[in-house]
């Protein structure tokens, strides 16, 4: 039988984070240890910013933070086609080119606090499911007309040289990408954090956020903070602090896996050091771990699942693509939320009480949180305003359980489109 998490059980010893006791003041309290939390932490103390306050519910990185695919590339949910037609060439190449600046910043995040992140160079690899090379140009051409982005087109008779496998055609590399170990690099920032002076608090959930003069203050079970500002950076696990982002988001479970290690047989298979993922809407996505393990992430449901099943489910997935891979243990598998809104944006702003919130990344969040911390940091210490591309997107309501079932229905008809168009093919 699998366990679970791979990242847990590899992460390493964690410093203990003791839970806030006691009332407090702070010039900032952040809510949730996860990436975007803790990048706002962070670009406030680079900043100069001093008495900054981190709370989390859990631990340091306990949500989709640190139980993600791993890859970190530009970009958003949304796709960049939308976005260009939803904000006009302008505005999108602003918005895409944030995570660009982000993935710079991510590394060099990683060199200047020595995080041991197992980062692996390699890019990120798109391959073609449907074998339709005229869409994968066309995805070329957009990205290097409108958003300056060159992704190498490689022809179905050279993608055998990053990844073997007859049920992909053409591929596009993305070079610029790379992959590591996304809670390695979340403690490292924590540690970053405290470093620099900033604290953190684990097991200390917010309870209320409520108007106090100068500012707000958060209460937790057994303490208060008083702050001049909140950032309430929560994601799939929000749940009844600020009715206006709960009703925004739509918790949505995502399932990855880990293989027993493969040894010299996975570079065979997957000769490239490049993330993949493929042209489907309900993608599968996968890379080989510095252990020669096959991590292999997919799937939307509105469901959590336990590691038996999430196993049973992603190594049919992955025979489809690797069938040799028949008798291959599967020795970890996990599932967690993430925050998702309707119109596959980042919800990054501020409520008219004053806290300002940064969620909704929506399972390609790596450059994305980055980018939003770096985005409130600037409010908060300079006083400078959200870019202009996140006003058109803003906090529509989910719909709770009603938009829930709508998400899985829209699924499971998307996986169908998709099997249809691979049949064609």
């Amino acid at each position: 039988m699998p366990t679970a998490d791979y990242y847990a059980a590899t992460a390493g010893a964690r410093p203990p984070r003791p839970l806030l006791e006691g009332d407090i003041e702070a010039n900032v309290c952040i809510v949730g240890a996860g990436f975007a939390g803790l990048a706002t932490a962070l670009g406030l103390l680079e900043r100069g910013v001093k008495d900054v306050v981190v709370l989390e519910a859990e631990q340091v990185g306990f949500g989709a933070s640190g139980r993600n695919g791993g890859f970190v590339f530009g970009g958003y949910s949304l796709d960049c086609a939308d976005l260009l037609h939803q904000l006009g060439p302008r505005p999108a190449k602003a918005t895409y080119d944030l995570t660009r600046v982000a993935v710079a910043l991510i590394r060099s995040r990683i060199e200047r606090h020595a995080i041991a992140c197992d980062v692996v160079e390699g890019g990120a690899l798109l391959v073609d499911w449907f074998r339709d090379d005229a869409r994968l140009l066309q995805q070329q051409g957009l990205m290097a007309q409108h958003f300056g982005v060159h992704w190498e087109f490689i022809p179905r008779a050279q993608r055998a040289a990053h990844v073997d496998s007859p049920r992909y055609g053409a591929a596009l590399l993305e070079p610029d990408a790379f992959h590591f170990h996304p809670l390695k690099y979340a403690l490292g920032l924590a540690g970053a954090i405290e470093s620099m002076g900033g604290a953190i608090h684990e097991q200390s959930r917010a309870t209320a956020i409520v108007p106090a003069q100068g500012g707000l203050r958060v209460s937790t079970e057994r303490a208060c903070i008083q702050a001049r500002h909140v950032v309430v950076a929560g994601g799939g696990y929000l749940r009844g602090l600020v009715p206006a982002l709960e009703r925004a988001t739509l918790p949505i479970a995502t399932y990855v896996m880990a293989t027993e290690p493969l040894g010299d047989a996975v570079r065979q298979l997957i000769p490239s050091r490049a993330a993949i993922y493929d042209t489907r809407f309900a993608f599968d996505y996968y890379r080989v771990l510095n252990d020669t393990r096959l991590l292999w992430g997919g799937r939307i449901s509105v469901r959590e699942r336990s590691p038996a099943d999430i196993a049973r489910l992603l190594k049919h997935d992955m025979l489809k693509v690797f069938p040799s891979l028949h008798d291959v243990a599967i020795e970890h598998a996990w599932g967690g939320l993430m925050s998702y809104a309707r119109h596959k944006m980042p919800q990054i702003g501020r409520l008219p009480n004053g806290a300002w919130y940064a969620s909704g990344f929506g399972g390609h969040g790596v450059a994305p949180t980055t980018a939003a911390g770096e985005i409130l940091a600037e409010a908060i210490a300079l006083d400078a305003p959200v870019p202009k591309g996140f006003a058109n997107y803003g906090l529509p309501r989910g719909f709770g359980s009603a938009g829930l079932a709508a998400t899985q229905v829209t699924y499971a008809w998307l996986q169908l489109r998709d099997a249809w168009r691979a049949m064609r093919r």
